[in-house]
């Protein structure tokens, strides 16, 4: 409503076409500044009236807004090598909600406080000493704080449970929803949906301390385009980049990678602090490390004609570093298994970085050039092995690894 609002005051059409989530994040802090004032107050509520009476003026603009929203987020996720199937709003399930609290209320769930909210009674005394707004006193069963409302949230989980007939159905949101989500899951079970036992809240904390050159909003696609431009830097300066065939394109990779190994390293609730410097080291636990292993890795085995290795004597590896890789290379589907059972990557990046290490010691003291031939064929099987076993991780993070840089 405020959004609409702000838009007939100070929107631009071109503006909405050329940057659309700049220019409508612009928009509703304009407007923002100005909804302590009455008249702004009511004018944002008619305007959300009108959208809920299907007023065909008022949704041609929230339509507008929704579409270049959708093909913004579609174009920014395809720099993160992310896509999805369905984009379904909150819009979507706002008449079925309806039928949620319908379905409330022949249960016997819902009930009405003097102030007129429907709640549901979660508590196990039923003494409402816990219990969850599903209904505004108005009648409409929109936002409760800052949450999509707990009707809407269960409309959706049915009509989707109904829909892809999930083994589990997992939300990914920030951890202040804990509370809500939990919630959700109670009201569902009570509903008498035993598939509400497999539904899971997957919480992530808050990136703090973050801010690109052009100040302190962040906006994802700024962050995106600084990571790869401090790379390009850095790249330049290591002297290496004259050989790459597109150091935009690895630039970006491992720029990806920078941020990903940063997010994913600590619990996925926990606040981090982030730091450009510490994210970009080339040594040291960092995405660019990872990056820069695997491309060692696959310039040894180019450098040996990418040979299919047959009948290798691993016998023959017998010093302390070689055992060190492989016994990690032993411990891969573990790690896989607990990352799988706890959605937790950090498992996987702690691997991965161990294994880097482990890898670039092993290349230094176990050369293959120069060494026996059954040994240079068994060393260089070994690499093959960590090299893939690299790649494999970084995929499963969402990292596209490298082969220069």
């Amino acid at each position: 409503g405020l959004l609409g609002v702000g838009f007939q005051q100070y929107g631009n059409k071109e503006k909405l076409k050329s940057s659309p989530l700049q220019h409508l994040f612009e928009v509703y802090v304009q407007i923002n500044k100005a909804a302590e004032d009455e008249t702004t107050k009511k004018l944002a509520k008619d305007f959300f009236r009108k959208l809920e009476e299907h007023d065909e003026q008022t949704l041609s603009l929230w339509r507008q807004f929704r579409d270049f929203s959708i093909e913004e987020y579609i174009r920014i996720y395809k720099r993160l090598g992310v896509h999805f199937d369905e984009y379904s709003g909150e819009s979507f399930y706002q008449e079925k909600s309806q039928e949620v609290l319908k379905m409330l209320e022949d249960k016997g769930l819902l009930q009405k406080t003097i102030k007129g909210t429907g709640i549901v009674d979660l508590s196990e005394k039923k003494d409402l000493s816990s219990f969850s707004t599903v209904m505004r006193s108005d009648g409409t069963s929109l936002y409760i704080t800052r949450q999509v409302s707990p009707s809407v949230d269960l409309a959706a989980a049915i009509d989707r449970m109904n829909k892809h007939r999930c083994d589990t159905m997992i939300y990914v949101t920030d951890k202040s929803q804990s509370n809500h989500f939990q919630h959700l899951f109670q009201i569902l079970k009570l509903m008498g949906y035993d598939w509400a036992e497999r539904c899971q809240h997957v919480s992530f904390g808050l990136v703090q301390g973050m801010k690109t050159r052009r100040g302190e909003v962040i906006f994802l696609e700024d962050v995106l385009n600084e990571v790869r431009s401090r790379m390009l830097q850095n790249m330049a300066s290591a002297k290496t980049t004259k050989e790459i065939e597109d150091p935009v394109e690895t630039a970006e990779k491992v720029g990806l990678a920078a941020l990903i190994i940063q997010d994913f390293r600590g619990l996925l609730s926990s606040d981090y602090q982030f730091s450009w410097d510490r994210a970009l080291q080339s040594r040291g636990d960092t995405g660019v490390f990872l990056q820069y292993t695997h491309a060692r890795l696959h310039s040894l085995e180019k450098m040996h004609g990418n040979e299919q290795l047959m009948d290798v004597n691993v016998a023959c590896l017998q010093e302390p570093d070689a055992i060190s890789v492989l016994q990690h290379l032993l411990r891969y589907d573990e790690v896989l298994y607990r990352s799988s059972q706890d959605l937790q990557p950090k498992h996987i990046v702690s691997y991965l970085l161990t294994l880097s290490h482990l890898a670039a010691v092993a290349h230094k003291t176990l050369p293959v050039k120069g060494s026996a031939p059954e040994l240079a064929k068994a060393r260089l099987c070994l690499f093959q092995a960590a090299g893939s076993v690299l790649a494999s991780g970084m995929k499963l993070l969402g990292i596209t690894p490298v082969t220069q840089m």
